[in-house]
């Protein structure tokens, strides 16, 4: 029996290649490995206000960069994450479980709820909650998740343990995921910031969707430094961003790729590290478009999808609820 991974990513904001390098890609590249679960988390992306029409755009664009990406429906299951309504009634479940003390140590609520203030929703402050259920509602083994994602993967494991000691044996206790290398993909304009879906700079991020000369803008205008080095130097963000772009893109290694630029400058290195990514993603681009033009695809493998894993949910929300002596 394979492994079992829980994969979710909100559908808000534009995809980029931070999203593709750090967590895409390695989705992709495990369908043979894993059994692999991918949800487009609509629901956490109601925790701050959206526009109704631009959400339902964007959770099915994301769904069709997926697919494009190569998320073969075949072997992994794809759906929304809103039409398993198992995961709200586990999440009100846990919510009963899990201490006050534990949600208020949430480092991304704090952050988050600085911008807000007073506007912030409950739904907001019990976002680990439902990322929990998404999680032990499938029984899942690994969560694929960055750094600042860890913590997150850390409570849920925290909640099983708890509900397994009060109630009996229920839930299988899931691992964090982290790529070694490229799970933290920096900004453009800021290299010491992670690059993100949410951030409002022209120049911030390459999107998986830009035309080649929007990418060729973008990347010419990417922060380094006044030195003329081009090597692997964590001291200097910029720089060292850009090249573990160029590393992940190309799959050389870092030393073949020093000795390539060895004497050479920063125009040369950029100009030719926008021709990688613009070849890079030219496959995503064109079978997007592809699927895109025939409009039953995307919500053809999302029902499908769904329809396969309710059964999965409904075994696990019965089992939760015999334990506790509910329903």
């Amino acid at each position: 029996m394979k492994k079992r991974v829980f994969s979710g990513i909100q559908p808000t904001g534009n995809i980029h290649i931070g999203n593709y390098l750090g967590a895409i890609q390695h989705w992709v590249n495990s369908q043979d490995e894993y059994d692999n679960i991918f949800c487009v988390v609509d629901l956490h992306a109601i925790t701050v206000p959206q526009d109704p029409i631009a959400l339902k755009t964007k959770t099915r664009e994301l769904a069709g960069i997926l697919l494009s990406a190569g998320i073969d429906p075949e072997k992994s299951a794809l759906f929304i994450q809103s039409h398993v309504k198992e995961h709200c009634e586990l999440a009100w479940i846990l919510n009963c479980v899990i201490p006050m003390g534990w949600m208020q140590r949430m480092t991304q609520f704090k952050e988050k709820s600085e911008k807000q203030k007073e506007e912030v929703s409950v739904g907001l402050f019990d976002y680990p909650a439902l990322m929990a259920a998404d999680i032990l509602i499938y029984q899942a083994d690994f969560v694929p998740v960055g750094e600042d994602q860890k913590q997150h993967v850390e409570l849920t494991r925290d909640t099983a343990q708890k509900f397994n000691s009060r109630y009996g044996e229920t839930f299988n206790l899931p691992e964090p995921l982290i790529a070694k290398v490229g799970a933290r993909i920096m900004g453009l304009d800021d290299p010491t910031k992670k690059m993100s879906k949410s951030e409002e700079s022209a120049n911030h991020a390459i999107l998986l969707l830009d035309p080649p000369d929007s990418i060729r803008f973008k990347i010419s205008r990417a922060t380094t430094d006044s030195q003329r080095e081009i090597v692997f130097d964590e001291n200097r963000p910029g720089i060292y961003n850009l090249l573990v772009i160029y590393e992940l893109f190309t799959k050389m290694s870092r030393d073949e790729i020093e000795a390539k630029f060895n004497g050479k400058g920063y125009a040369i290195f950029k100009k030719e590290l926008a021709e990688v990514i613009i070849e890079g993603i030219k496959p995503l681009q064109t079978r997007y478009n592809e699927i895109t033009a025939d409009e039953t695809y995307i919500d053809s493998v999302l029902s499908k999808s769904a329809e396969r894993l309710r059964p999965i949910a409904e075994q696990t929300l019965k089992k939760v609820k015999e334990n506790m002596g509910i329903g």
